[in-house]
């Protein structure tokens, strides 16, 4: 077969795919408008945690009270910014557990969206009046907000796909988060400069309310799968504690090792990401300018990413299973931080970002949420938004305060650390693997976890 003929043959695979499955078609629409609403607001973020403009970023009280103390807060942007982030999230967690516990899917779901909906109404009018610290709060809003939404859909779909379908689906659907995640940044790189910031907020929140849309749809087909299989029925509260997630995670093994790699997977991400963030910092002081660079480097990372999910991840998780897909981006990243640490030049820290950012959308999220398809509610709903809110946070916490001291070395110490991560986190993956075998198949993937006794 010819080049020229594969393409064709995957776009036709997913438009059949898309007729065959009715709930496919608004699972791509939904993460679609996820992703664009996101990555509108992405580069924002970037802008202001790299911006040299503390004035802009924190409150005035606060840079008053680092500099009564002899701290420059310019030098510790993100370290306070992580720090502060991680705490949120920490108080959020039990919030977010009671909440999937006293109420059904039908109400915290549309509750999720709707809050962020309307905290970004109200971004709109601190951008539009430039209040001082409207950068902080923005960096840390943004943050929660991805995390708690990207983790509500993920588990969303595990009610709505089996097992096999998401083998074969899940490819699709992150393709359809990564043509959103194509037209934010473009829609920034469009806007910013002749609209402004504040009204980037505005067109972020019309993409969610479309996603409310989306998921009140998509909550038929969950509610008739959890029939055939005779599961507890999301449409009840599935009650259990606030902090069940946790643990759930500290108790459970296949949860530790998920935990651990999502760990190792951030250690890298952060470690990286620093180091971007002080070549910004030098290279960009206005705050639009640093926005269409991180714009261009999205687009950069998401191109790969398609390309990947599109011609890539169905095939290799169809035929192979979730192996290859956690055991790539690891070895991939290895390579990567070792070539770095040998020498660290800025062209290759943005090839290797770009590597890393798009291994993980395309392979190793998608293969590891394709787990969450064989256990029960209370794994997919408390668990997996403990490992990807307060986990993640804490481990972006720890290694962003780690940079510190490495940077002091020299950037060379910075990724050779990386590289270590990186093949803590591809030992992660493997002992994860062990456990993942242990599952039982699709019919009785309800009796190990919380399905059982809801």
């Amino acid at each position: 077969m010819t080049p020229a003929d594969t393409a064709p043959s995957r776009l036709g695979r997913l438009r059949s795919a898309m007729s065959e499955s009715p709930p496919l078609v608004w699972a791509f629409v939904y993460f679609f408008c996820l992703l664009s609403g996101y990555y509108v607001l992405r580069p924002v973020r970037e802008a202001m945690g790299a911006s040299a403009d503390v004035e802009a970023i924190f409150p005035p009280a606060m840079i008053g009270f680092f500099a009564e103390r002899g701290i420059a807060l310019r030098e510790f942007t993100l370290q306070v910014l992580f720090t502060c982030t991680f705490l949120i999230m920490l108080a959020l967690q039990p919030v977010y557990g009671w909440l999937v516990s006293r109420f059904p899917r039908r109400v915290f779901l549309p509750v999720v969206y709707g809050f962020f909906i309307a905290t970004l109404l109200g971004f709109y009018v601190l951008f539009d009046s430039g209040v001082p610290g409207r950068g902080m709060a923005f960096f840390l809003w943004i943050t929660v907000f991805n995390l708690f939404a990207v983790a509500v859909f993920w588990s969303f779909m595990a009610d709505v796909f089996s097992n096999a379908e998401a083998r074969a689906y899940y490819g699709y659907i992150g393709a359809a988060g990564t043509l959103g995640a194509f037209l934010g940044p473009i829609l920034t790189r469009s806007l910013v400069e002749r609209v402004g910031i504040a009204n980037l907020m505005l067109v972020s929140a019309g993409f969610l309310a479309m996603c409310v849309v989306c998921l009140l749809r998509l909550r038929l087909w969950a509610v008739a799968r959890e029939q055939a299989r005779g599961v507890a029925s999301g449409e009840v509260p599935m009650g259990g504690e606030v902090l069940a997630g946790l643990k759930l995670v500290l108790r459970e093994p296949l949860l530790r090792w998920m935990a651990l790699m999502v760990v190792g997977g951030v250690g890298v991400g952060t470690l990286l990401y620093n180091e971007q963030a002080a070549i910004v910092r030098r290279a960009y002081s206005d705050p639009a300018a640093a926005t269409a660079f991180y714009a261009t480097l999205d687009l950069a990372v998401n191109a790969l990413t398609l390309v990947v999910q599109l011609l890539v991840t169905r095939g290799l998780m169809s035929r192979f299973g979730i192996a290859p897909a956690l055991l790539i981006p690891g070895c991939a990243i290895i390579v990567g931080f070792s070539v770095l640490a040998a020498s660290p030049l800025p062209l290759i820290v943005a090839v290797v970002q770009v590597v890393t950012r798009a291994s993980e959308f395309s392979l190793a999220k998608p293969a590891r949420e394709t787990i969450y398809t064989r256990v029960g509610r209370e794994w997919r709903y408390k668990a997996g938004a403990a490992i990807d809110t307060v986990i993640y946070r804490g481990a972006d916490l720890s290694f962003v305060w780690l940079h510190k001291p490495l940077s002091l070395i020299g950037s060379s110490a910075v990724f050779g650390a990386g590289a270590l991560v990186a093949a803590a986190m591809t030992f992660s993956a493997l002992r994860l693997l062990r456990q993942e075998k242990k599952l039982p198949d699709e019919r009785g993937a309800a009796v190990p976890a919380a399905d059982a006794a809801a």
